[in-house]
């Protein structure tokens, strides 16, 4: 059952209630993109220049694929800027486990028209996975200078604020109560902390990585220009503090840390308070 304000359960056409992806997956392939599409926001489909109701742009060139697969539960969303290339606007994934919970797995947006950082690859132009198989330090001085966070190839177009909502009301629709995360980064947790996420695990490891950028911390005395991602300064900010983590200033790599969110409830978990804003 639904329990935000105007929101009612998800129905199928012949009015019978959806209750997971897995019971989406098992529709038609229509009903399924209609449903589905409830999750691109208004915003994403100027940019792309979408006909209304449609997954296409006014040339009839399809720029959105939506892949959910009977018997899985889970879901792919992925729009282009043009058909069969281009840029990946946006990408979603999304998932719902054994505990009845709206796993959260992917949500990248890019704008089409920003410059791109090859922070993706290696030197070599191998993927390196979220830099977990090497760097490619140019790229990355490039997009920190830019005022780009880890991992992002181009900046965003602000899309999240307004996907979250519809995230959200989606969720609720199919009666599950619980949003699950797992931030790939540290300004990604900080993030999703403004969205109301509180933590399943890593909430001690947040407190600690601010009391540690505190004046005479040990991960501010490694604030040493060593390298360029270890300024000093860069404690202050939440993209400073991402950088050096993401250089490895932490005594452990980043992992580990879950995040949850319950529907309509705002957590008010705050692990910076400190920080200073950041223009972007």
């Amino acid at each position: 059952m639904a329990i935000l304000p105007h929101n009612s359960q998800l129905l199928d056409a012949a009015s019978r209630p959806l209750s997971s992806l897995q019971a989406i997956n098992r529709l038609d392939e229509p009903e399924k993109e209609r449903i589905y599409s409830r999750l691109l926001p208004q915003r994403l489909r100027d940019v792309l220049g979408l006909v209304e109701n449609t997954l296409c742009n006014s040339a009839g060139e399809r720029l959105v694929t939506i892949i959910a697969p009977k018997g899985l539960s889970l879901v792919r969303i992925e729009a282009r800027s043009k058909p069969n290339g281009g840029v990946t606007v946006f990408f979603l994934e999304l998932s719902d486990t054994q505990f009845h919970q709206m796993e959260l797995s992917f949500c990248i947006v890019r704008d089409p028209n920003a410059p791109r950082y090859a922070v993706d690859v290696d030197e070599t132009g191998r993927n390196n996975w979220f830099a977990s198989q090497g760097r490619n330090i140019p790229e990355e001085l490039r997009a920190m200078r830019a005022g780009l966070f880890p991992n992002q190839t181009h900046h965003g177009l602000q899309l999240f604020v307004t996907f979250f909502p519809l995230l959200e009301r989606f969720t609720d629709a199919l009666g599950i109560q619980m949003i699950v995360a797992e931030p790939l980064s540290y300004d990604n947790a900080i993030r999703y902390e403004k969205y109301g996420f509180d933590y399943l695990r890593g909430r001690r490891l947040m407190l600690e990585i601010d009391r540690e950028f505190q004046p005479g911390g040990r991960y501010t005395l490694r604030l040493d220009g060593s390298t360029p991602f270890r300024m000093p300064g860069m404690e202050r900010t939440v993209s400073g503090r991402s950088w050096a983590i993401h250089d490895g200033i932490m005594d452990e790599p980043w992992d580990g840390v879950q995040i949850y969110r319950m529907i309509g409830v705002h957590a008010g978990i705050n692990t910076f308070p400190g920080r200073e804003e950041e223009k972007r």
